[in-house]
């Protein structure tokens, strides 16, 4: 069965004044996924979604974005697709139900119908209980949950997240997260711009990593780390009374192990998840005494790191 594209890019390329901003980018973005879209400074990241959106125009190459040429087709993109950009803006002196009802109405979405998408949004957006207050007023994270509630007032299939956490204290950027991890669940594909790694591992399927205007890697987030890492998404160290090849055997039978050896007193395991509890059992069952156990999880800053020494 053929996988559906949110996005599908060959050799899309920018230039401003003779310098190579994007490079022959190729890229997919699965629907109903979170793409995680990182790199540095100047990588060429915020002119790729710009292109996407249709707002700026390709020097070569091609995109579909919903299906639609965002550069022959720029306005049914728009109506597809929604922009969450770093630097928000809003009516100050208007409240947030009546903000949204602005763009509701630009999109025309109008009357009772508007009035209850926008109680639904200020409800899970956790705003609700400031609806009366005037914006000027918010937060700097209740502006990023408005800015979550503007791009989804019109229920794009698709929506572009650019630093979405930026300046928010760490129980805003966690509530943020889980708002942003169940889009998916509601039919909206998310392409997510981050700086921040770890929240870009904790929420993203798959990513790709930008540098210089090239797509320097791409891919589910689980298979690059083991491209990246060798093995699993997972090291387990279990520590034993004695250390032995028949543990090994033992331990590789397990599902989900990948690998096993005996390396300083201590056997490690590669997994594709956290096994710690049928491993320990598998070893008790074998009358072996049990130690402790160790878990680490791979980092997406060791797949990001080795990717741009190789690049």
């Amino acid at each position: 069965m053929q996988e559906t594209l949110a996005i599908e890019t060959k050799d899309l390329t920018k230039n401003y004044d003779g310098v190579t901003v994007v490079d022959h980018l190729n890229l997919s973005v699965r629907e109903n996924e979170i793409f995680g879209l990182l790199g540095p400074n100047g990588a060429g990241k915020t002119t790729t979604i710009l292109m996407l959106l249709g707002l700026t125009e390709p020097t070569d190459g091609s995109a579909r974005v919903c299906g639609f040429n965002p550069t022959r087709e720029p306005l049914k993109v728009k109506r597809q697709a929604g922009y969450l950009p770093e630097k928000l803006g809003f009516y100050d002196s208007l409240t947030p139900g009546e903000n949204l009802r602005f763009i509701a109405d630009l999109n025309n979405i109008r009357g009772t119908e508007a009035d209850k998408l926008v109680d639904e949004l200020l409800e899970t957006l956790d705003l609700a209980k400031d609806k009366n207050l005037a914006v000027g007023k918010f937060s700097r994270g209740m502006k990023q949950r408005l800015g979550i509630a503007d791009v989804l007032i019109k229920r794009p299939k698709l929506v572009f997240l650019d630093e979405p956490t930026s300046g928010l204290d760490p129980k805003g950027i966690n509530r943020l997260l889980e708002i942003i991890a169940e889009l998916p669940q509601k039919g909206t594909t998310v392409v997510l711009s981050s700086h921040q790694l770890y929240q870009v591992q904790k929420v993203c399927h798959s990513i790709g990593i930008l540098s210089k205007g090239k797509m320097v890697i791409e891919g589910p987030l689980d298979k690059l780390g083991r491209d990246a890492l060798g093995g699993g998404r997972y090291t387990i160290e279990v520590e034993t009374a004695r250390p032995s090849p028949q543990l090994v055997d033992i331990v590789k039978k397990i599902e989900g192990v990948i690998d096993a050896e005996v390396k300083d007193n201590l056997l490690r395991v590669s997994t594709s998840a956290d096994l710690r509890a049928e491993i320990s059992k598998a070893v008790v069952n074998n009358d072996i005494p049990l130690v402790q156990m160790k878990v680490q999880e791979f980092s997406l800053d060791d797949i990001y790191m080795k990717y741009f020494k190789e690049s």
